[in-house]
This record gives C-alpha cells, structure tokens and sequence, in this order.
C-alpha cells in the first residue's frame, strides 16, 4: 500500500470537492471516478495480498534456517503484512458502512 500515487488520490479528492459543488455539471467526472476507485481498491488488496505472501515466505524461510535472512527483517515483513491487512480491513468496514447508510435512507 506505500506504492499508492498521493498526486492522484489528491486529484481523484479535488474533483470528487469540484463535483459535490458544481452539482449536476460535474456527474461525468464522477462517473468516471468510480471505475480509478475501484482500480485503486483492487490494486490496493493485490498489494496487501503480496506483502502477506512476501512476509510469509520469509517467516518459512526463516524457520527452514536461511542464513540469508535476520529475525528483525522478518518480524518486520510480519508487522507491515499485518498493519497492511489491519489498514485493509478498515476501509472495508467503512464502505460497508456507506453502503448501509445509501440503502437506509429514505426516497
């Protein structure tokens, strides 16, 4: 998740502001949003999913005896994976929590 370009989220914020204040002008530019938010978030979970593999093929490796690899860089990976994991986990709680709010509001 360290890989995410700030620039563009930044943007993606500034147009998502532009949009909630220009109303009805701007709901193109949101529409195309959606499809960089969803790459974004399947980028993100691809990113969390290779850092939980990285970290466990060293705690293996590290088991097996590889003289290659020390026990802080591995407790290192095991805390990144888990922080990444933790950060993930997160953000899904919160856009179920959207979507629970969208569907309960009245029509």
């Amino acid at each position: 998740m360290a890989d995410i370009d700030v620039n563009q989220i930044l943007m993606q914020m500034r147009s998502m502001a532009a949009a909630a204040q220009g109303g009805a002008a701007a709901q193109p530019a949101a529409a195309t949003q959606g499809a960089d938010f969803a790459s974004l978030l399947q980028s993100s979970v691809n990113q969390v999913n290779s850092t939980q593999k990285a970290a466990s093929n060293m705690a293996e490796a590290f088991a097996k005896g590889d003289p290659s690899l020390d026990l802080t860089e591995v407790m290192v990976a095991v805390q990144k994976s888990s922080v990444s994991f933790q950060a993930m986990v997160q953000v899904r709680n919160k856009l179920v929590q959207a979507y629970q709010d969208v569907m309960n509001m009245p029509i």
